[in-house]
């Protein structure tokens, strides 16, 4: 008998990439790689490549975890996903992460945006409104793990340091500043008042390459000096940083190892996300067929541009193991010891085995789990981190802080490209918008912006 190309592992929903109307996906396997196979009776067929590495992508089911909920749900369910978010009562995760967008203003224009921020796009958002956003957050979270302020450019806001004051007055666990550093690197004055607000506080700063090509087709400027003269502030108060990088496949994908590399070299920086583009918002410079790049490539990169990790220390994160990856490693004395690789991860997330391990420490299972979350900052994670260590002797290290801690993320947004509804449903990055609503990042950019809700009421209207 005739065979198929490809080996059939699973099915589930996708959405089209054109029409984006709801429509049945295969997942198949085919010369190594895994792909989703999708028809839409109005545009035709789609094979979209979303991962180059079988085993790890099958290793992700074993990562699962019970799924933890908000407080309440603000919408109900009615169309199906993802045309009822906000959030509907069949999400399946709680809001790890909730993004603040406290302005629609940038001071760049940036090819490469989810939304459509610029100098002239949109608002500023009201005090008002930002306290309400803030309050439903909390309405939904009690105590939210970790808020992000974000824009646009959020230090454009002309009151922006009376948004950080009310945001602090919140229980928030964690806050974040999403910048691209531009006021950051003009002013340590800036700076000096920032670093006031730590502890739970840290800059998410954007760092996309050290490549001049490579800025100005992402980002539209050459911003290697600001970058420089960002971190050189930053590292002055040791205020706490993470570097962003948005990867481009061919661009800046070459830079992985390099990044990491460099981030390890500065005192304030904790870690280092990389995004892959996500096909939203204004994206020029972007060929759907050839600069896509998976999840699974970019910690392929990692394990081969540098000696530092092995693939036991990049791990699915258990809320959400389709869409994030996630290692540890401790910086100690000018080195750095990978932290995963020395707990097996397997015994530790797999609730039908008893280990060694357990009989130390019952509660180890859970500080693993709290530490691999993106609703958890470095700085939350040391609480967790001398509970692990004591079943770690060989490491000598009785006074570890989060200066000592060093984080690696993959975070992939999924598009219409690659829209899988299942990793949907498991969304923990939010964002609550100006309509008092709580969306997941992923959905947001391919539904809910403003020049996106007319056609979404269209798709609405064609289900019975």
């Amino acid at each position: 008998m005739p065979e198929r190309p490809y080996i059939y592992y699973d099915f589930t929903l996708s959405i089209c990439s054109t029409c984006l109307r709801r429509v049945d996906a295969k997942i198949v396997f085919e010369d190594d790689k895994v792909f989703m196979l999708k028809t839409c009776r109005h545009h035709g067929f789609e094979k979209v490549l979303i991962a180059t590495d079988i085993e790890y992508y099958k290793n992700c089911r074993n990562y699962a975890k019970r799924s933890e909920m908000p407080l309440k749900f603000n919408s109900k369910t009615h169309y199906g996903c993802p045309y009822d978010c906000g959030l509907c009562q069949d999400h399946e995760q709680h809001s790890c992460l909730t993004v603040l967008e406290v302005t629609d203003r940038c001071n760049l224009s940036c090819p490469t945006c989810y939304a459509m921020s610029s100098p002239t796009y949109g608002r500023h958002r009201t005090l008002a409104e930002i306290e309400q956003m803030l309050d439903v957050i909390v309405e939904n979270e009690g105590q939210p793990d970790v808020v992000q302020i974000s824009g646009g450019e959020p230090t454009v806001h002309p009151q922006f340091f009376e948004i950080l004051d009310i945001a602090k007055t919140k229980p928030i666990r964690h806050l974040m500043l999403n910048t691209n550093g531009i006021r950051i690197a003009k002013d340590e004055s800036f700076v000096k008042r920032l670093a006031t607000y730590m502890p739970d506080f840290e800059i998410y700063l954007q760092f996309d390459s050290f490549k001049k090509e490579a800025l100005e087709l992402l980002r539209g400027e050459d911003l290697r000096e600001v970058r420089i003269k960002a971190l050189e502030n930053l590292n002055k108060y040791n205020l706490s940083t993470t570097l962003v990088v948005t990867l481009q496949k061919g661009l800046n994908t070459d830079e992985i190892g390099g990044i990491i590399e460099y981030a390890l070299k500065q005192p304030c920086v904790r870690g280092v996300t990389f995004q892959p583009t996500q096909q939203a918002g204004r994206l020029e410079n972007f060929n759907p067929a050839t600069d896509r790049y998976t999840l699974t490539e970019v910690r392929s990169a990692i394990l081969t541009q540098t000696d530092i990790f092995n693939e036991h220390d990049l791990i699915p994160v258990p809320c959400n193991p389709d869409a994030l990856v996630m290692g540890y490693a401790l910086k100690l004395a000018g080195q750095v010891f990978p932290l995963t690789r020395m707990i097996n991860p397997n015994d530790l997330l797999d609730n039908s085995k008893n280990t060694i391990v357990y009989e130390q420490d019952e509660q180890l299972k859970m500080h693993l789990l709290n530490m691999f979350s993106t609703g958890n900052s470095v700085e939350r994670a040391k609480e967790h981190l001398k509970s692990i260590m004591c079943c770690l002797p060989e490491i000598d290290a009785p006074n570890l802080g989060y200066d000592n801690l060093f984080r690696v993320i993959i975070m992939q947004f999924i598009d219409a490209q690659n829209f899988d509804v299942r990793a949907i449903k498991k969304s923990c990055v939010h964002i609550v918008n100006k309509d008092m609503q709580v969306i997941p990042f992923e959905t947001m950019n391919i539904f809910y912006r403003d020049d996106k809700i007319e056609y979404l009421n269209q798709l609405r209207s064609e289900i019975v």
